[in-house]
C-alpha cells in the first residue's frame, strides 16, 4: 500500500483492525525486518491494526532531496501518522533509528500516542559501547550478518537471511547519508511523554550500547527498562520470547491508562477497545 505524507510517498504494508500501531524499523533495512520481529507480538492481541511503513530511503519509499535531515524525516512520519490514524490515538514501537523517531512522534503528539515502546534506540549521547563479541555459534554468514548478531546460529542466519539481507539492494545510500549528516533533531521544549513506556536495551549492543538507553528510565515517568544479556542490536531476532514477554505487559499497562482528559497531554488517548 502507498499514501502520500507531505512530499513523500510511503509504502507500508497494515495487519489487522482496531486501534493503529504504528512499528518504525531502523537504518539500512526496510519494514519486513521490524514485521518479522513483532508481528509474531502484535498479531496475537486482539484489535491492534500493525502498520509497517517503510522509512524514506528504504524499501520502496523513495527520500527526495527536500529531506536533508532527520527533522523533515519526522515530519514526514508525523503526516504519515495523521493520514493512516485519522488523528486518532495511537501506539509507537521503534526499533533502532525508528526508536529515535518514535521518541521524536510522541514527544510532539503526546495527547495522541496511546504508548511507546523503545527497543536498541539509537539515542544522542551514546556512550560506553562493548565491543562487538559472539555469545553463540560463529563462523557462518557475511560480513554484515557477523557484525550485528551476536547470537550466530543457522536459525538467526536464516532469519537475516530471509527478513534483513533482503532489503539491501533497495536502500538509497546517497539519501540515508545525506540524512545521516543531520540525523540530531532540532530540541523541543515539551515535557517528557507520561503514557506507558517500555525500554529494552541489549547488553552486548555495539551498535548503541545500552547506557544512553538506561538513562532514558529518569526521563519517562512511566517507563519499565530492561537490559537484555546475550543480545546485542539484533534483539529482536535473538530474544524473542523476553520481548514478547516484555512488549505484553506493557500493552497491558496501556490497556489500563484509562480514556485522557481532555486537552491532557499527561493522559492516555482515546483508542478502539478490541
Amino acid at each position: 500500500m502507498e499514501i502520500r505524507a507531505g512530499q513523500v510517498v510511503i509504502h507500508f504494508v497494515e495487519h489487522g483492525t482496531g486501534r493503529p500501531v504504528l512499528v518504525l524499523h531502523g537504518a539500512g533495512v526496510d519494514h519486513r525486518e521490524a514485521e518479522a520481529c513483532f508481528e509474531p507480538v502484535l498479531a496475537g492481541v486482539p484489535g491492534l491494526r500493525r502498520i509497517y511503513p517503510d522509512l524514506p530511503g528504504t524499501g520502496r519509499t523513495a527520500a527526495p532531496e527536500t529531506l536533508r535531515g532527520a527533522d523533515e524525516v519526522l515530519d514526514t512520519l508525523l503526516a504519515f501518522a495523521d493520514e493512516v490514524t485519522g488523528g486518532t490515538g495511537h501506539l509507537l514501537i521503534g526499533h533502532s533509528a525508528g526508536a529515535h523517531y518514535a521518541r521524536a512522534m510522541a514527544a510532539r503528539r503526546p495527547a495522541e500516542v496511546a504508548g511507546l515502546a523503545l527497543v536498541c534506540p539509537l539515542l544522542p549521547g551514546l556512550r560506553d559501547v562493548p565491543q562487538h563479541r559472539v555469545v553463540a555459534g560463529g563462523g557462518i554468514g557475511d560480513d554484515v550478518f557477523r557484525s550485528y548478531f551476536v547470537v550466530q546460529t543457522p536459525e538467526m542466519l536464516e532469519r537475516y537471511e530471509h527478513h534483513v539481507a533482503p532489503a539491501a539492494a533497495l536502500v538509497d545510500e546517497a539519501a540515508l547519508e545525506r540524512i545521516g549528516e543531520r540525523w540530531a533533531l532540532t530540541p523541543g521544549h515539551a515535557p517528557p511523554y507520561a503514557g506507558p513506556t517500555v525500554i529494552v536495551a541489549g547488553r552486548l549492543d555495539s551498535t548503541v550500547g545500552y547506557a544512553a538507553a538506561a538513562d532514558l528510565l529518569d526521563q519517562y515517568p512511566h517507563a519499565s527498562l530492561a537490559v537484555v544479556d546475550d543480545a546485542g542490536h539484533a534483539l529482536p531476532h535473538e530474544q524473542p520470547a523476553l520481548l514478547r514477554a516484555l512488549l505484553t505487559e506493557w500493552l497491558e499497562r496501556v490497556e489500563r491508562s484509562g480514556p485522557p482528559g481532555d486537552g491532557d497531554p499527561m493522559a492516555a488517548p482515546r483508542f478502539p477497545r478490541p
